[in-house]
């Protein structure tokens, strides 16, 4: 079990003892062989009194969270993942590395390694939608931890009806839940991956449930995934907002550093989805 720490170290915490206690919950060791988290800008004796959540380290986030007075930035995606051979300010990687710099804060990245744990971005996801006897949808060596969720609706209900719930439990973005399917198709057992998912399409978990719900759906994984579905068996499919469904674990997340750490800890509600409106042809 995480060990949860009462009182702060007896000269305050740093971002070093703080990143102690995110390594912790989240251990680096559970991310993705690709994937790059941890402390991306920063100094690990300063010291910190004020923790900023988002899910996008961008200009406006940033901005919010350094004139809130945010000591320690965590973004849930890492602003260096793909390598970069220039942190000039006239491109933008280079330009938030700046920004935290001037600003006197840090920032650190919990990705892949926040996505498995058990109250991890896939499992408050599934909670979100009540599913019942949850299990990872691709687990991993340690018991409990692993990629997505499967689990049970307490009541089946139609396809519609789940899409039209998974809007009501996101925040709001342009795009709201896109479904391949037939949305009087009755759906019990569900399959979910916050975030980008179609890499777990053929996976024998997604292929044994009624409907998989996940981020970023291609053009050809999903229309060979239905197809398959219409020829043989597999689930319907519902494509949500990247940023949405990541965004709900951060209350989780804000809740668990408070308690560890006994200082101020805010999310940020801005919508850093990259789509900022849709258009729908209206018939004449």
């Amino acid at each position: 079990m995480p060990k949860t720490a009462k009182t702060a170290p007896s000269q305050g915490w740093t971002v070093a003892t703080v990143v102690e206690q995110l390594e912790d919950l989240w251990p680096e060791s559970g991310a993705e062989a690709w994937d790059s988290p941890g402390l991306v800008v920063g100094d690990p004796h300063q010291r910190v009194n004020s923790i900023h959540l988002m899910v996008d380290a961008v200009a406006g986030s940033i901005d919010e969270a350094l004139e809130q007075g945010a000591d320690l930035i965590i973004a849930h995606h890492p602003l260096l993942l793909r390598p970069v051979t220039t942190v000039a300010e006239s491109n933008y990687k280079g330009s938030i590395v700046s920004k935290v710099i001037r600003g006197g804060a840090s920032l650190y990245a919990a990705h892949t390694n926040a996505d498995v744990v058990p109250t991890g971005t896939s499992a408050v996801l599934a909670d979100a939608l009540g599913l019942k006897n949850q299990v990872p949808l691709a687990p991993s060596e340690r018991p409990g931890y692993g990629l997505g969720r499967v689990g049970v609706l307490e009541e089946s209900m139609s396809l519609y009806e789940l899409a039209v719930a998974l809007g009501e439990v996101l925040p709001q973005t342009a795009v709201g839940p896109v479904v391949a399917g037939d949305p009087e198709q009755r759906v019990s057992r569900v399959s979910l991956c916050a975030g980008a998912g179609d890499s777990l399409l053929s996976h024998p978990a997604v292929l044994a449930s009624d409907v998989y719900i996940t981020s970023d759906l291609r053009h050809h994984p999903a229309s060979e995934a239905r197809e398959q579905a219409l020829l043989a068996s597999g689930p319907a499919l519902i494509n949500i907002s990247h940023f949405g469904a990541e965004w709900l674990w951060l209350d989780t997340a804000a809740e668990q550093l408070r308690e560890r750490l006994g200082i101020d800890v805010v999310v940020s509600d801005l919508t850093t989805d990259p789509w900022t409106f849709q258009v729908q042809r209206v018939e004449a």
